[in-house]
C-alpha cells in the first residue's frame, strides 16, 4: 500500500497542471491557420503551440503570458470557460473567444504593427514569446 500512495505523490509531483484552455488554442488555429495561409506559417505556429500567447520558461505561470497573451487576456478570462460551459454552449463560446480575437487584433504589438496585421503577414503576433532573464 505504501508503494501506491508513493507512486501516487510521485505522479502528482511531477505533473504539470495546463493552466490554459484548450478551446482557446482549437480556435486560434481554426481562425489563423487556415488554407489560405502558408505551410512553412502553420509549421511555425503549430512549433510555437502555447507559446503563441505564453512565455516559454518563465518562473510565474500565471504571469506568462506574452504581449499578445496579455492583450488577448484582456477579453478572455479562463474562469468563463469552464469544460462544463464549453460543452454546454459551444457556439456562444466560439462566438466569444473568435470576438477577443478580433479586438485583441486591434491593439499594436511592441513592433508597433497590429496583432492582426502581424498575423496577416504571417508572422506569429508576439514579439517576447521565451522569457529572458
Amino acid at each position: 500500500m505504501k508503494r501506491y500512495a508513493l507512486m501516487a505523490l510521485t505522479l502528482c509531483w511531477l505533473a504539470t497542471p495546463a493552466f490554459g484552455i484548450s478551446e482557446f488554442s482549437k480556435q486560434w488555429k481554426d481562425k489563423y491557420l487556415g488554407e489560405d495561409v502558408s505551410e512553412d506559417y502553420v509549421k511555425t505556429a503549430r512549433r510555437a503551440g502555447c507559446y503563441v500567447c505564453h512565455v516559454k520558461r518563465h518562473p510565474d505561470k500565471k504571469e506568462a503570458r506574452n504581449e499578445y497573451g496579455e492583450a488577448l487576456h484582456e477579453y478572455l478570462d479562463k474562469e468563463d470557460y469552464p469544460k462544463e460551459r464549453i460543452k454546454a454552449e459551444p457556439e456562444a463560446v466560439k462566438k466569444e473567444i473568435l470576438a477577443a480575437f478580433e479586438k485583441a487584433g486591434k491593439k499594436k504589438s511592441e513592433s508597433g504593427e497590429t496583432f492582426a496585421e502581424k498575423i496577416k503577414a504571417e508572422e506569429l503576433p508576439a514579439v517576447d514569446w521565451e522569457y529572458e532573464e
